[in-house]
């Protein structure tokens, strides 16, 4: 298959432009230069789960057309099972990817303009090794070309709003800021050897939007005393978070390993905590460049995380070295040290429907049971978002989807039809309060049924309790803090967690609970709550 063909027209033809070249001097012997192996599932990596192989989708900005959505329904029920997940970053993956389909999935997708934009060799995905190679170099070239691709798919982790570019309440469209981002982290070869999990927030003020989700860099836009738009920066946390949601453990475990483990308990430095430094929006691209140039300068070889730089630098010393690469000041100020983000962030907003700012229209959202559709479901979706909105369908990170650009007539119809497949519309509805990970019926690390368990506790959850089932201690569904935790300890068993200080999931407070015997606790606690 031809390289364009496979790639999809090149998006990099304007890479963003940077004021300071890396400069030998800054690198130090033992900086990250090749890209870091993973077990990470992404589309050209198509990891063994118990279901058959899963493959993640990486969607920009939680964005795709009608057309990709129709492309991921067609390969999943030819190539898989036809189980399509919406993920906690706004992604989607592919589950029960069949043996032998993983290349014409892959070809599929890659076809659909699902992939990374970098024109690095992809065409090995599809099995067209270099021309020039015979016998084991056919094979080694083969694998490099592999193992680039994988890694420049890997570092699109950028998360926005679902509502960017649409929430009245917003200071800043982050869309184009997104877009410029997705092609600085896909221009620079050396930025695949960040890890996987490394991942940046674009925060532009808007009240939907996912601020308790631990980043390892985050940008958030604030508006100073003459009105001018900057955006604070700040490293290893979440927009004007607490300390307790500053040091939770995000998506990658702390027992998936014994070095996990370890970094797990390490504590960044407290001048870490909150924003560090603002900059102009168009100042944000290169600034980024340079924190990821400092965290790859400076990072040890096991330090996959800013949280573990952060344990071993100060945030001073990583500024000062960030100072390098660019021309504009990144010293600290009493500004960003007192930001606090005003607009309060309401997850209910993904559901139902609300008003844009343009006058007239409308987003709504549905969130389907435990994140999980199939391919006929999201046929559907493609067809409504051609039918009433724009083509776009929006993923959100509570695993849920909006249809934006709604008009005012069309919004009963839409809702009628996220009903009709099943989607929650109301925060009310006990369903869109339950997180839970793929569970034993598709991972062999989980120790019970958790989608099951979790669709049993649907119909006993109290009012306003907010639970995450997990089945092992990777806490996969999770990359937020969440009120309470059920941790499976066996089948339909488990142990709960209740989320009081940190680290990990909180504090236990029962043991070796049913399903039932949970509902019954949570609903205790929660009255013990209302009436303190």
């Amino acid at each position: 298959m031809p390289l364009d063909r496979l790639l999809g027209p090149s998006r990099d033809a304007n890479p963003v432009s940077v004021l300071n070249p890396a400069s030998p001097s800054t690198v130090s012997p033992d900086a990250a230069s090749a890209p870091r192996p993973s077990a990470c599932p992404g589309l050209l990596r198509i990891v063994t789960a118990r279901d058959g192989g899963l493959c993640r989708i990486k969607l920009p900005g939680g964005e795709l057309s009608a057309a990709q959505a129709e492309a991921i329904a067609n390969a999943s029920a030819r190539h898989a099972t036809g189980v399509i997940e919406l993920t906690n970053r706004a992604n989607l993956q592919v589950r029960g990817v069949r043996a032998g389909h993983e290349a014409a999935l892959i070809a599929a997708l890659i076809d659909a303009g699902l992939g990374p934009s970098a024109a690095i060799g992809a065409a090995a995905i599809a099995g067209a090794a270099p021309t020039d190679s015979a016998g084991d170099n056919r094979d080694r070239d083969h694998n490099a070309y592999a193992l680039k691709a994988s890694a420049a798919d890997d570092v699109r982790n950028i998360m926005t709003s679902p509502t960017a570019g649409r929430d009245p309440s917003a200071l800043f469209d982050t869309k184009p800021l997104c877009a410029a981002l997705l092609t600085l982290l896909q221009s620079e070869a050396r930025f695949t050897a960040l890890s996987p999990k490394f991942a940046l927030l674009l925060d532009g003020g808007e009240r939907l939007a996912r601020v308790d989700h631990p980043h390892d860099v985050w940008l958030a836009a604030t508006q100073d005393a003459a009105g001018e738009v900057r955006f604070v920066l700040g490293l290893a946390g979440c927009p004007g978070a607490s300390e307790s949601l500053r040091t939770c453990i995000d998506a990658d475990s702390p027992s998936s390993s014994s070095g996990n483990a370890a970094r797990a308990s390490e504590k960044p430095h407290t001048d870490a905590s909150g924003a560090l430094a603002s900059v102009l929006p168009s100042q944000v691209p290169a600034l980024m460049r340079a924190l990821l140039h400092t965290f790859l300068d400076l990072a040890a070889a096991d330090a996959t995380r800013m949280r573990h730089l952060l344990a071993t630098h100060s945030a001073d010393a990583l500024l000062q070295h960030a100072q390098t690469y660019v021309d504009f000041p990144l010293t600290r100020d009493t500004t960003p040290a007192d930001w606090r983000r005003n607009t309060p962030a309401d997850a209910s907003l993904r559901l139902g429907a609300h008003a844009q700012s343009v006058a007239d229209t409308w987003h709504v959202g549905g969130q389907p049971p435990l994140g999980r559709i199939d391919a006929a479901t999201l046929h559907e979706l493609a067809a409504l978002a051609q039918r009433h909105s724009n083509g776009t369908l929006c993923m959100t990170p509570w695993q849920s989807v909006l249809l934006p650009d709604i008009r005012t007539p069309a919004v009963p119809a839409v809702l009628a039809v996220l009903n009709t497949l099943g989607f929650a519309c109301d925060p009310a509805d006990a369903i869109t309060r339950l997180i839970a990970c793929a569970g034993s019926s598709g991972c062999a690390k989980s120790l019970a049924d958790t989608k099951a368990d979790a669709l049993n506790l649907a119909k006993r959850l109290p009012a306003d309790v907010d639970v995450h089932l997990s089945g092992c201690m990777r806490s996969c569904a999770a990359a937020h803090c969440a009120p309470f935790t059920l941790l499976a300890a066996a089948p339909g068993i488990y142990d709960l967690y209740r989320r009081d200080e940190p680290p990990g999931f909180g504090q236990c407070v029962a043991h070796r609970l049913t399903i039932e015997q949970a509902a019954d606790t949570l609903a205790r606690l929660a009255r013990t709550d209302t009436n303190e």
